[in-house]
């Protein structure tokens, strides 16, 4: 029998939850084949098969709290291969199979789901699969059985629009990524002196420039795409550089400045919304920008970030615009001193050189830590982005 233990977490992580075990008792299983994923309030860990073998025990539940080195189960030798077992299983369900009246096997539509005498007998006279209903190890519920046959126009030959007098509720626990962005966010609140001012931006001279170049910058670059986010954090970047106040944290009773920029990218994700951190980006071409949002924005969907990719930073960008956020007022994340809001390119009628004119424009927010930057100097640092993005030539030549 050989344990089965919690990977050792990193230095700035104390504990993690049991997400979701793969595999149940009795399974068998391959070298390097998921066995369980523990959550942690910043990443996803994985816990891979050390050898081949049959699970034998699960001492952790999900949800469970566990530690460093905790033991959450156990293994013994391989019993046979998976294979052999599928065609094994297939057999016996091929001999064994009920038939309806039309002459088709109904063994197997709820097959290892767990449910309750009361719910599987709904699902039966409502026509419901609960494999569909199925979550991930939850207990389905009669609620849950309800609530699918009433939601779902296929089941059972009931409508999209049917309605149930049942009013149903559901609880289900947070995160541990939720809990330590509520926490976060509290913090924050709590402990900054918050302030946002807003301006707004004319997106044209960046359109222009983005569509008669896009081709021709993935060509050279690889397939990288010339975004927006590229341009804002370079314009960040040199904007960072006039006002270092804004690049700056409070440490007890001193300020502390930064020489670099470590741009804290907000990008959303199934567990929730993450940061990930571009290093140096003082240092980097549009292109590499590109690249390095687009590889966080894929491990982001995947539950794939690496801690190391999520600490630190020194200023953050976050773009509510790509959801159609008009106006908000984003909230610092500590111990940064402030962060830039990008909101949804909308035409809107302006008046320029006294004429009229209908542009691109799109909403900024800036908020800030009034302890240690002034309103004047806020405003002064969002001037300069939009001065930068409404001359994007100023920001390739690093004007």
């Amino acid at each position: 029998m050989t344990d089965i233990k919690v990977p050792t977490f990193p230095e700035s992580v104390e504990d993690g939850a049991i997400a979701t075990w793969h595999k149940q008792v009795g399974d068998s299983f391959n070298r390097d084949e998921l066995l369980v994923e523990i959550e942690t309030d910043k990443v996803i860990l994985e816990v891979p098969a050390p050898q081949d073998g049959t699970l034998t025990k699960i001492t952790a539940k999900v949800g469970d709290i566990v530690k460093t080195q905790q033991v959450i189960g156990a293994f013994g030798p391989l019993k046979q291969s998976k294979a052999t077992a599928a065609v094994k299983e297939a057999s016996n369900e091929s001999k064994k199979a009920p038939v309806n009246t039309k002459g088709e096997s109904t063994t197997g539509k709820s097959r290892g789901v767990k449910a309750g005498p009361a719910a599987r007998r709904l699902a039966s006279e409502k026509g419901v699969n609960l494999n569909d209903v199925a979550g991930k190890g939850d207990m389905i519920t009669k609620e849950d059985v309800m609530s699918w046959a009433a939601n779902d126009g296929s089941t059972g030959g009931t409508s999209g629009n049917q309605t149930t007098a049942e009013r149903l509720e559901k609880r289900v626990p947070m995160t541990r990524l939720r809990q330590s962005i509520a926490n976060r966010l509290v913090e924050s609140q709590q402990t900054s002196a918050s302030l946002t001012t807003f301006n707004e931006v004319n997106m044209q001279p960046v359109m222009d420039l983005r569509s008669k170049y896009k081709d021709a910058f993935a060509e050279k670059h690889q397939g990288a795409r010339l975004g927006f986010m590229s341009f804002f954090a370079k314009a960040a970047v040199l904007a960072l550089a006039k006002y270092p106040e804004v690049n700056s944290y409070l440490d007890g009773g001193d300020i502390v400045y930064h020489n670099y920029a470590d741009i804290g990218i907000a990008v959303s994700s199934p567990r929730g919304l993450v940061v990930p951190i571009l290093r140096d980006v003082q240092l980097m071409g549009l292109a590499d920008i590109e690249r390095q949002i687009a590889a966080y924005a894929t491990k982001a969907q995947a539950g794939k970030l690496d801690l190391e990719e999520l600490q630190g930073g020194t200023f953050t960008i976050s773009n509510g615009g790509v959801f159609g956020s008009l106006l908000s007022t984003p909230i610092i994340n500590p111990p940064q001193t402030a962060i830039l809001g990008m909101h949804k390119i909308q035409e809107r009628a302006m008046v320029v050189k006294g004429k009229l004119e209908i542009l691109p424009m799109m909403h900024l927010a800036l908020t800030y830590d009034h302890r240690m930057i002034d309103g004047k100097t806020a405003v002064q640092f969002l001037v300069a982005i939009i001065d930068f993005l409404e001359n994007p030539g100023s920001i390739l030549l690093d004007l």
